[in-house]
């Protein structure tokens, strides 16, 4: 079971914690965060792991301040000024993301756009102690209610990760607002702790939302993501003129035809698997194959969300264009 301590004496075993790349439950303003490195793919991976997310969506990446926040994404004038209205505070920027971060393709889901946050309170103390951003959702397995309380992680997460920060019940009680400048335009990504009427007060314009209909947050298309290269899945045998993302200890037959190989995990694990995918398939697209060939991959735990980011790139893609 988690450990579990009280804000005022957590700093130090947090971390501790984070550091080695493990997952640490943070209190936040707005829910309960699960907090790793976001600088480190298989702190991330943990992340998903402990969540058992289904997909790899992107996540938001927390700092502790504009300083901290230009290093890694670029702002244009309309979101520092939101920026420095609303900041600390929940409201999430996402920006066009720097060459230069640091932060892991997997936060990012392969994406050029990052999601960035300062948050109020431990959490604020926390990122500006570690140094470097984290990644942090909401502390609950996928799928279930955002937590508000050091209990509500326990009873779901408990088993599953190291320490639990308890910061009483959180003040906003709901996630951040998710906000992005397209433009002239401001859109609204997802509805939060910030008034939409609030926001548009400081920006002097109205915030723009669209159709149940429409895609309104990354990773929702079916054909997503994807190189430029055409992916096959489930390759047991390999083409000539192909790519190869392989997994584990065996190859596929005729491996020795691809023109570049990557292996996402020589042992096999999905955890290494997963933090090693969107950069892997960048390489083998920059190999210039008109396909990538997919070693089977397992499809429990980690392996699902693995299969699920896959079968998006492998999708077909009629759907191009339309952004995110």
């Amino acid at each position: 079971m988690a450990e579990i301590l009280p804000q005022q004496r957590a700093l130090d075993r947090a971390l501790e914690l984070l550091a080695a790349g493990e997952v640490v439950a943070i209190p936040t303003e707005t829910v309960y965060g699960l907090a790793a490195d976001a600088t480190n793919g298989e702190a991330v991976a943990r992340i998903f792991e402990a969540k058992r997310r289904p997909r790899f969506n992107p996540l938001i990446a927390h700092v502790a301040g504009l300083a901290m926040a230009e290093e890694h994404g670029r702002f244009d004038p309309l979101s520092r000024r939101l920026a420095e209205h609303f900041w600390p505070g929940p409201l999430t920027l996402v920006l066009p993301l720097r060459q230069t971060s640091r932060v892991h393709p997997l936060v990012t889901a392969g994406l050029d756009t990052l999601a960035l946050r300062h948050p109020r309170g431990f959490a604020a103390g926390l990122v500006a102690a570690f140094g470097r951003p984290f990644a942090a959702p909401s502390a609950n397995s996928s799928g279930r209610v955002s937590p508000t309380t050091a209990a509500h992680v326990e009873a779901d997460l408990g088993a599953r990760i190291p320490l639990i920060v308890d910061g009483g019940a959180t003040a906003v009680g709901l996630e951040s607002t998710i906000i992005k400048v397209e433009g002239d335009h401001l859109r609204l990504l997802r509805p939060g702790g910030v008034p939409a009427e609030e926001i548009e007060q400081v920006a002097g314009r109205p915030l723009l939302r669209t159709s149940g209909e429409a895609i309104e947050s990354p990773g929702m298309m079916r054909s997503h993501y994807a190189p430029a290269a055409r992916v096959r899945l489930d390759a047991t045998e390999g083409f000539a003129g192909e790519a190869l993302l392989a997994f584990g200890p065996r190859r596929a037959a005729h491996a020795e035809r691809a023109v570049a190989i990557v292996n996402l995990s020589p042992e096999g694990s999905v955890r290494e698997a997963a933090a090693r995918l969107f950069a892997a398939l960048q390489e083998l697209d920059r190999a210039g194959a008109e396909a990538i060939a997919v070693e089977p991959i397992p499809r429990e735990g980690l392996g699902e969300a693995i299969n699920d980011r896959l079968s998006r790139a492998a999708a077909p893609r009629d759907n191009e264009g339309e952004g995110t």
